[in-house]
């Protein structure tokens, strides 16, 4: 049977190791002190306890990951289906949804950095105050203002303000809780392995999400579509009556309403799992200094080349994938023609990508993550120009939609995957500056978001330019044009930019190797001297 070791075993452990050691130098001849050195420790901890130091349990993990879930089934749901649903649902004129979408992000983008900042002072000040009591607090008031988004309000004079501050509102709760959770990556464990490997498991659950998510408002919003209108008919005209003669009835929109109470439920699931199933180990980071001004934050992370390029690199790559993600429901409906069977190409993308993911989490061990962003970004592209050329074909989109998956894959695990060693590189070259994990991932959170509203915003404003018409079964030449080009060669221009951006990207997998050393010397050194005010008799 194996010894079980509580705290006290622990301790009468360590004192026999303690008193060897010095027996042993004793008999060396060797000069020695009465604590035992950082290495030594170590060891005695590891046979302590079984484990390596900073190992995660696979339940950990899982429970880790799964906090990832509600950000990307919310997202994946507002990304694909909130344009359509104000256009056709809510019966907002184009215009006005474009800056419902644009203000909504934009100010999403905003809160992003702010509440990093204020994350970093509170958590210095409040020391008993965690990432993960922040979460618990803003899940309630997030998922309510998430299902009032869906909810087409009786007054139409309000509805635009209706939108725009419940809009507005998820989004600054919803940051409550994914600045911290991302933040959280850096405490969950001291090993750059372990982390490496939560952040696998989270992206995952994430594309996982994001299948859910398109599951879940795809299928049921599909269920219950409202029917398209003639070309003899405008639905953009002032026309009170307009509504009573295309039949836009109440199941239409109580489906999108059924479909946000059912990703409600999921989200509040995930964040009591989070809560319950991870510890936020804090020792991990124990050298904090005071948080600086919020400008001063701003210079700091923003001077810092590797993180500088390669949030400046993921910007534009995100961009594209944004594009691609806002206009590829209304490009499968109006410009292929597959009005009833969007949500299920969606959904193969989203499968596609769950799949993908333990494939590029192999291929960046085996060959480093600058090379995977080469060639996962890459990947995307014939599909991109394959999907604009050939002519529409149902089974031929499904195939390109499952192959376009797997590059989707890559975008989704990447940047997680590379902004920890980023914050590592910033800490080796600045011990003296700690704790500052919050701002970091917050303002790459902020250029993410910051490209999702000007995609979405200026993806509805072109469409209005096109002449697009509320509902219609077909629409203008020029829309469908508009439509091609959002979701083929503006992606395309951006990913060119971003991997341009990513040639000068300073870390490779040597550097990476080199700071995660030099980092475990630094805790070593941390150790030892916390060691030192152990009196051993």
């Amino acid at each position: 049977m194996a010894t079980i070791f509580t705290p006290k075993l622990c301790t009468v452990y360590w004192h026999h190791k303690r008193s060897q050691y010095v027996v042993q130098n004793k008999k060396k001849k060797k000069p020695h002190s009465h604590y035992m050195p950082t290495n030594l420790l170590l060891t005695v901890l590891r046979e302590a306890t079984g484990k390596e130091l900073g190992q995660l349990s696979v339940c950990s993990k899982l429970c880790y990951a799964i906090g990832g879930a509600p950000y990307q089934i919310t997202g994946c749901a507002i990304g694909f289906f909130l344009q359509i649903y104000l256009l056709d649902v809510a019966l907002l004129d184009p215009f006005y949804a474009s800056i419902i979408l644009f203000v909504g992000r934009a100010w999403d983008a905003i809160t992003d950095p702010t509440v990093g900042f204020l994350i970093s002072r509170i958590f210095f000040h409040l020391s008993f105050i965690g990432f993960l009591q922040g979460i618990v607090l803003s899940t309630p008031f997030a998922v309510l203002c998430y299902f009032l988004i869906w909810y087409v309000p009786s007054v139409d004079q309000g509805k635009v303000v209706w939108y725009l501050i419940f809009y507005c509102s998820f989004q600054t709760l919803q940051t409550c809780f994914h600045v911290p959770y991302s933040a959280l990556t850096m405490f969950i464990s001291t090993e750059q392995k372990e982390r490496d490997s939560a952040t696998a498991y989270r992206m995952t659950v994430e594309v996982l999400g994001t299948l859910i998510g398109t599951a879940v408002q795809g299928q049921i919003v599909g269920m219950a579509s409202a029917p398209c209108i003639s070309a003899g008919e405008d639905l953009n005209s002032t026309d009170l009556q307009v509504a009573s003669e295309v039949n836009i009835t109440e199941p239409h929109r109580n489906a999108y309403m059924i479909a946000s109470g059912v990703i409600c439920s999921i989200y509040v699931l995930c964040a009591m799992v989070l809560f319950l199933g991870v510890k936020e180990q804090k020792e991990t980071c124990r050298v904090r200094t005071e948080p600086m001004p919020f400008f001063q934050g701003i210079r700091m992370v923003m001077g810092h080349g590797p993180y500088a390029k390669l949030v400046m690199g993921f910007l534009f790559t995100s961009l594209a994938f944004m594009f691609l993600e806002g206009n590829f429901a209304l490009f499968c409906s109006y410009t292929l023609g597959f009005r009833n069977d969007f949500q299920n190409i969606l959904l193969v993308i989203m499968l596609s990508a769950t799949l993908a993911i333990p494939f590029w989490q192999w291929f960046l061990t085996k060959f480093g993550k600058k090379t995977a962003v080469f060639i996962g970004t890459t990947s995307v592209v014939p599909f991109l120009i394959s999907v604009v050329l050939v002519p529409s074909n149902l089974i031929v989109t499904y195939i390109v939609s499952f192959a376009a998956g797997v590059s989707v894959a890559a975008a989704f695990l990447l940047p997680w995957s590379m902004l920890p060693d980023v914050v590592d590189d910033f800490k080796v070259q600045n011990p003296e500056s700690q704790g500052h994990e919050a701002i970091f991932y917050s303002f790459y959170v902020f250029f993410t978001k910051f490209a999702s509203g000007v995609s979405l915003g200026v993806s509805t404003l072109s469409l209005d330019f096109a002449g697009y018409v509320t509902r219609g079964c077909t629409q203008p030449a020029e829309v469908d044009l508009t439509l091609k080009i959002l979701v083929s060669a503006a992606p395309i221009f951006f990913i060119i930019i971003g991997l341009l951006i990513f040639i000068s990207y300073p870390i490779n997998e040597e550097k990476r190797q080199g700071n995660n050393k030099l980092l475990k010397e630094q805790r070593e050194n941390e150790i030892d001297s916390d060691s030192t005010e152990l009196n051993v008799v």
